[in-house]
């Protein structure tokens, strides 16, 4: 049987959520062997749960799987799972542990790409905040910044709209199936995201109820995506302070727009800026510094070229660690160069998306020495 038939039938059973699942899949890595232990073993494993046991034991979710990687086959939707190249490493990173083991993907878009932004805010979005978002996406353009959003109201689609009128890659994450558009409206929205090497990803199979419990579940995906979340308007309540909340556990760099004191739809972003939670970002090149990213040089003739020809001095302090000490952990790293714990974890992810660090178990990192 299709080793896919297994990964999606573990993603579906019934009260294993994906912190379980990873930690079961620490203990044994093959879905389809989990699904071929002894019920005394999964008895072992899930002590009072014993339902979770006997799910797996009767292989009840199997059929519905096989349903589903058919239909994924179908429609051309790619079945990732956290063992496979083309799943987002930024979700297997230290800190990610409620992160999902299983992404359907429907487009072309790289989701290791080297730069990633997520961009949030409310779905009540003045015409501040979408000029707003806008201006700093226009600002990113020739960056190759992957834009990451949800596709909802407001902000959501004024930071898609943009990515893909300034050429960025851009990336939806939703918060059901890919057999349905919420909000329907946006169903030409999303087609021009698919069609332009964008992508719609959601950790949910097809026939998944649109339920607003979803959503904040779909959050977290979008926060562990970006190197960096930017919330551009928020209320004092709303899903976008959530997300926000979830990069910073994340270890992701936090920024936000500021507005106006009277403003209700600024009052969230400026609360984050006057508490330190959120960096101010006022336009593009405010965002490039908190991240730590290098505008990149044109020829006369516009086509990109990186700014790489050699380390920065905070890469080469952390080439010249790992060669020392052979592995070292984020913290570590993060103390030893004077960086924030974001910071260095945005630095890792990139310098080993360009193949001169190596991610291992256990959080540690070691550098990749040529051959």
């Amino acid at each position: 049987m299709d080793k896919r038939v297994y990964e999606i039938a573990l993603t579906m059973i019934p009260g294993l959520g994906s912190t379980s699942c990873r930690k079961l899949l620490d203990i044994c890595p093959d879905p389809a062997e989990i699904f071929a232990l002894p019920m005394s073993k999964l008895r072992e494993l899930f002590g009072m749960h014993a339902e979770i046991a006997e799910a797996i034991h009767s292989k009840s979710s199997v059929p519905r799987a096989e349903e589903e990687l058919a239909y994924a086959d179908r429609y051309h939707i790619q079945v990732l799972f956290y063992t496979d190249d083309a799943f987002p490493r930024r979700l297997n990173r230290a800190g990610c542990t409620d992160a999902p083991v299983l992404l359907y993907q429907h487009g072309t878009c790289d989701l290791n790409a080297e730069r990633s932004l997520a961009v949030v805010g409310s779905r009540r979005a003045t015409a501040h905040g979408k000029e707003a978002t806008r201006r700093i996406i226009e600002g990113l353009g020739g960056e190759s910044v992957c834009v990451v959003s949800g596709l909802a109201y407001g902000i959501d689609t004024a930071a898609h709209d943009a990515a893909l009128e300034y050429g960025l890659p851009t990336v939806a994450v939703l918060g059901h199936g890919l057999d349905r558009i919420y909000p329907p409206q946006n169903r030409s929205l999303a087609q021009r995201i698919v069609d332009q090497g964008g992508a719609l990803v959601t950790e949910f199979a097809s026939r998944t109820s649109i339920n607003a419990g979803n959503f904040p579940a779909r959050n977290r995906i979008i926060a562990a995506l970006g190197d960096g979340t930017l919330v551009v308007e928020s209320a004092k309540k709303g899903g976008a302070l959530i997300t926000a909340s979830i990069a910073g556990s994340y270890n992701r760099e936090v920024m936000a727009v500021p507005g106006r004191p009277t403003d209700v739809y600024s009052a969230g972003c400026n609360t984050l800026i006057v508490a330190q939670r959120a960096a101010m970002v006022r336009h593009a090149d405010d965002l490039m510094e908190v991240m730590g990213w290098s505008r990149r040089a044109t020829t006369q003739e516009g086509v990109q070229v990186e700014l790489y020809p050699v380390l920065d001095p905070s890469e080469q302090r952390i080439v010249t660690l790992l060669t020392e000490r052979d592995t070292m952990l984020l913290d570590e790293l993060a103390a030893c160069c004077g960086l924030t714990l974001p910071r260095a974890a945005a630095m890792l992810l990139e310098m080993e998306l360009r193949g001169l660090i190596q991610a291992l178990p256990g959080g540690r990192y070691q550098v990749l020495r040529t051959k």
